[in-house]
């Protein structure tokens, strides 16, 4: 707990640059929901390599677009930049 927090202090302190968010860090948003690995539970689906990279960065467009009808990912998608959905993307999709 106390690393994530020291985490998130130097994340808000540092420029905001996309390049500079660890993965972890922008996938560790995720755990809250879909688990520690991404591995779903109680129909919240699994993200730990259930898709391609092609297909998580899609499907997350698609949520910042409002395409998918979705209860919060619309709003959690439009949080992201596409430099930090192509690190999840990498960080959750099947490997290539």
């Amino acid at each position: 707990m106390l690393r994530s927090t020291l985490m998130a202090i130097a994340l808000f302190a540092a420029p905001a640059a996309s390049a500079q968010v660890p993965v972890e860090l922008l996938a560790g948003g995720c755990q809250g929901c879909h688990g520690v690995a991404g591995q779903g539970a109680n129909g919240i689906p699994v993200l730990h390599h259930a898709r391609t990279r092609a297909e998580f960065v899609t499907m997350m467009r698609e949520f910042r677009d409002n395409a998918v009808p979705n209860t919060v990912m619309g709003r959690i998608a439009r949080g992201y930049t596409e430099a930090e959905v192509t690190l999840l993307a990498v960080h959750f999709g099947k490997p290539e």
